[in-house]
């Protein structure tokens, strides 16, 4: 009961000083966005780093990750991601959810990317952001993001992303907002089976935040991904295993104050191709 208290009085002092808090970036969310930046590790998940990742899938997909961050069932947090190929271009569709019943916040987008060529890769996604919070009211915006990839060489890849760069007022009142963020990003494909990224990332009235990452394949059905986050210091880390059109993944990032956030990652692929 004290943690459930404790917990309302925090999301609401957050959501009525800082203004609302984007579900973009969960503790371990880059352990499923920074396949975004690599030519051999695309999945249906990555476009949620990048849009413009979304342009290299060639089977349709559907992914979810989930996290308890910071070992607490109030904190969780969901993604669930679907990518489809086709003629004139991909689509997806991403949707995020955290909450319990003293506070409620989700989003959901609908993604379009297609390529410009051989190097070069655009994509945009809009979407609808809200919140809710019993003892203080609700409310919601509708924002876009925009992210570009460009192919510098066959193993190696970099993208600019833009996240609400025009506002996103929420509520009627628009005195509040949802916070604007810029990425630059590198990705670089050593091999089929080890592949390293990184991002710089400005969020709006927050210092710069450095995010990386690697992935190593042990085998054809075996993996593991580490990286961390400058802003807070932490760090994650997972394995995961793939048969198939199947992959499974155990995550967990580590805050050195808050501690663990456990997470699990489902991803399927269909075979279709875009015709």
């Amino acid at each position: 009961m004290k943690t459930t208290l404790l917990l309302s009085a925090l999301c609401s002092i957050c959501v009525n000083q800082l203004g609302a808090q984007s579900l973009r970036y969960a503790l371990s969310q880059p352990y499923i966005s920074l396949s975004a930046y690599s030519g051999h590790q695309n999945d249906a998940l990555s476009f949620t780093g990048n849009q413009a990742a979304l342009a290299g899938t060639k089977h349709a997909g559907i992914g979810i990750f989930g996290e308890r961050r910071f070992m607490l069932k109030e904190t969780s947090v969901y993604t669930l991601g679907a990518a489809v190929p086709t003629r004139l271009g991909n689509l997806g569709i991403q949707i995020n959810y955290t909450g319990f019943k003293n506070f409620k916040e989700n989003k959901i987008g609908l993604a379009y990317a297609r390529k410009l060529g051989k190097l070069v890769d655009v994509g945009v996604q809009f979407n609808y952001y809200g919140y809710q919070v019993p003892t203080y009211g609700k409310a919601s915006a509708i924002n876009f993001e925009i992210g570009a990839l460009f192919h510098l060489t066959d193993k190696l890849n970099a993208g600019v992303h833009v996240y609400n760069p025009v506002g996103g007022k929420l509520g009627k009142a628009g005195d509040e907002k949802l916070a604007a963020a810029y990425k630059m990003g590198l990705g670089y494909d050593a091999s089929e089976k080890f592949f390293i990224s990184a991002e710089i990332i400005k969020e709006e009235d927050k210092a710069v935040n450095v995010v990386a990452g690697l992935q190593y394949q042990f085998a054809k059905q075996f993996f593991a991904k580490a990286g961390f986050v400058s802003e807070s210091g932490s760090g994650y880390a997972g394995a995961g295993v793939g048969w198939k059109n199947f992959r499974l993944d155990i995550a967990s990032g580590y805050h050195p104050q808050l501690g663990f956030s456990p997470g699990i990652l489902v991803i399927m692929h269909f075979k279709s191709k875009a015709g």
